[in-house]
């Protein structure tokens, strides 16, 4: 079993390469996923968000609002920090198990380690390949203003909260470049997939 991690930017892409490996065969355990499950009303990462945060971080139905919980964490490294440090440990148990489950079945597959924050919360360390899903700066600008309808201003912030897509690229192992066309992005992608089910 080869076991990649794939990465980016906000607004790179990540997504549509993603589901570009999944259909060319490729396991994806994807952390987001992961992430919003674990802090669905009632489990224990609710709870500790809900203890440190306050209700007012609750939808009327109870789950957590994304949006407003985003909006906090954007402007705030600190409650950011605090942030990870309550929901990372339970993703990473789900993604160990996800992975033992996988192994045990599928031992032959290609699995996608999908997780924005690879390299930050240092899972690009389990991973034999890091793969980062590559646009500069200013594409991603005009993608993030037109896809979330953000300000100029709203949608800096939000790109330089993160580590950049620059200093991902330097540390990767295999760029998909992005900044083209929807074809262009998924012939490099089914290269990468065909070198990898040949490792």
């Amino acid at each position: 079993m080869i076991i990649a991690g794939l990465t980016g930017g906000i607004a790179t892409g990540k997504s549509t390469v993603s589901l570009i490996l999944k259909e060319a065969g490729a396991i994806i355990i994807d952390a987001d996923k992961i992430a919003r499950d674990a802090v669905k009303n009632g489990l224990p990462a609710w709870h500790e968000i809900v203890k440190h945060f306050g209700r007012k971080v609750l939808q009327p139905d109870g789950e957590i609002n994304r949006n407003y919980l985003g909006d906090i964490i954007f402007n705030d490294p600190h409650q950011k920090q605090q942030l990870n440090s309550i929901v990372h440990p339970h993703v990473f148990k789900e993604t160990a198990n996800q992975l033992r489950q996988t192994e045990k079945k599928m031992p032959d597959s290609v699995v996608i380690l999908d997780v924005p924050l690879l390299i930050e919360s240092e899972m690009d360390k389990s991973v034999s390949e890091i793969i980062v899903v590559y646009a500069p700066e200013h594409v991603q600008l005009k993608r993030l203003m037109e896809r979330d309808n953000m300000s100029r201003s709203d949608a800096i912030s939000r790109i330089r909260s993160q580590m950049s897509v620059e200093k991902k690229k330097s540390l990767a192992d295999i760029v998909i470049d992005n900044s083209g066309t929807i074809r262009e992005t998924k012939k490099r992608t089914l290269e990468v997939y065909r070198y990898l089910r040949q490792k």
